[in-house]
């Protein structure tokens, strides 16, 4: 039956237009429902962040990025490839044509859905039960909140100065400047830092990664951001435990900018572009989420149960906005779970538990997964550690890889998989098979020797690591 509504009133208002849009489909066609997006990126397209400036543009550049940097190994091998030249224009109509079609054709579908009412203007909660946007008030029965996360801000002087606007970029803007500039400088030391240094490293500009902390992607295991870090350093200038202090003009032309070390040591950069890419933060307060009686955590991030519910019954949370995993596929499991606990209010399901993999597609790329060392060692945990080389596979001896590793950390007691991370090429393939042994609870020795491996593929060093941690388990005993 239809639920009967005014102009204002809706059943269900969903702000956000990535993940939170999925959960529009037939089966809602008797609700009445508001999907409120102002949009992402300069030209506030529809469709979320991963869409439009994040995973699938950035991935879409990674591959041309990677076979633009192939001829340096391909010499290793007596192969002698040359690049004659990068056609950014070409590489971004190739990934903006897909992308910005596909945002501007869901939108149009949407708004002409009988039930949907798409607001497009910046939105925040007057209370439990009402939301302003723009200049229109609006009520309804239920809420979720898929706002996702926006570019962490920096603090130093003249980075708000509009004079330099246009050379100063975000990971919303760095993949549609018109011109690649010659010299890049890249500050954060993240997934984005990693991956956006690959991109234009690998397309022709002089890419300078300054870091503020001594290391590269903290928030993985040590032993393969170790190795992450020292192969970023070999494709584009590395610099760590630098501070931005401030950002000013160059006397012939571009930016002049200042970092400073824990000593207060000053270094100078000359760049034609800077790229601030220091973390994202979750965009709850943007929305005034604490009018509407929503609890949220120190960092910011909108408190919710097993069900996405947040601490008011009737306002629901998916995504970057709630998780702290800031991933497109966490974002896109919890969507169906509020999308099933909307529909069956009296059969609420939980969302999936971990494990939840991170892939980053760098050069190489990494895949990681569960427990890192370090967490296991300060929780005392007994473990058993294996690291398998590439090179101990024939495949491995096809590429000439010597860097590459897979890295197991196992219970010696259930032989089960406590965490594992790749690093290397088709890492993130790799790893899945890592993956679904932790999600499905198989035993390494299981794993391994429980299914063929076909020879001599490069998933055969998962299969030596299996092993290897199986004997390691037994001797443990």
């Amino acid at each position: 039956m239809a639920h009967a509504h005014t102009e204002d009133h809706f059943d269900i208002c969903i702000i956000g237009s990535g993940s939170g849009n999925s959960i529009i489909d037939e089966r809602f066609d008797d609700r009445s429902i508001a999907l409120v997006d102002r949009g992402v990126g300069e030209d506030l397209w529809f469709g979320g962040t991963c869409l439009n400036v994040g995973c699938i543009p950035t991935k879409m550049m990674v591959v041309p990025a990677t076979m633009a940097a192939t001829p340096e190994h391909a010499r290793r091998l007596g192969v002698d490839l040359h690049l004659d030249g990068v056609d950014l224009g070409a590489l971004q109509r190739r990934v903006f044509g897909r992308t910005d079609g596909i945002s501007r054709s869901g939108l149009s579908w949407r708004e002409s859905s009988r039930n949907v009412t798409v607001l497009r203007e910046a939105a925040a909660f007057v209370d439990e039960r009402t939301l302003q946007v723009g200049h229109r008030t609006i009520t309804a029965d239920q809420f979720v909140i898929a706002a996702g996360s926006r570019p962490r801000a920096l603090a130093a002087a003249g980075l708000d100065d509009p004079d330099l606007a246009g050379m100063i970029h975000t990971s919303e803007t760095i993949l549609r400047v018109r011109q690649l500039p010659d010299r890049l400088v890249v500050v954060g030391g993240g997934v984005e830092a990693i991956e956006f240094g690959h991109i234009f490293a690998s397309l022709g500009s002089r890419v300078t990664l300054v870091n503020r902390s001594d290391r590269l992607l903290r928030r993985i295991d040590g032993e393969i951001a170790a190795r992450a870090t020292q192969l970023a350093a070999e494709h584009f200038a590395v610099r760590l435990n630098q501070r931005l202090s401030s950002v000013e003009p160059a006397e012939r032309g571009g930016l002049l900018l200042r970092f400073v070390d824990p000593s207060d040591t000053e270094y100078r950069y000359n760049t034609d572009a800077l790229l601030v890419v220091t973390g994202r933060v979750p965009n709850g307060d943007q929305l005034a989420v604490d009018r509407a009686g929503v609890d949220v955590d120190e960092a910011g991030f909108v408190v919710v149960d097993e069900h996405q519910r947040t601490s008011r019954e009737h306002i629901w949370a998916l995504g970057d906005v709630c998780d702290h995993h800031l991933l497109k596929h966490v974002a896109n499991a919890q969507a169906r779970v509020v999308q099933h606990n909307l529909l069956h209010p009296d059969e609420p399901i939980a969302r999936p538990a971990e494990p939840v993999p991170q892939a980053i597609f760098g050069q190489p790329p990494v895949l990681t997964v569960g427990a890192t060392e370090e967490a296991l060692r300060e929780a005392g945990t007994e473990y058993v550690k294996v690291v398998q080389p590439y090179d101990t596979v024939a495949y491995g001896w096809a590429l000439d890889d010597r860097t590459s590793f897979v890295k197991l950390l196992v219970d010696p007691a259930t032989r089960l998989l406590l965490g594992a991370g790749v690093i290397g090429p088709e890492a993130p393939e790799l790893g899945q098979l890592l993956v679904a042994a932790m999600s499905f609870g198989i035993d390494v020795g299981t794993m391994a020797r429980g299914q063929y491996w076909a020879h001599p593929e490069l998933a055969e060093v998962v299969e030596n690591a299996l092993l290897a941690a199986a004997a390691e388990c037994e001797g443990a005993r």
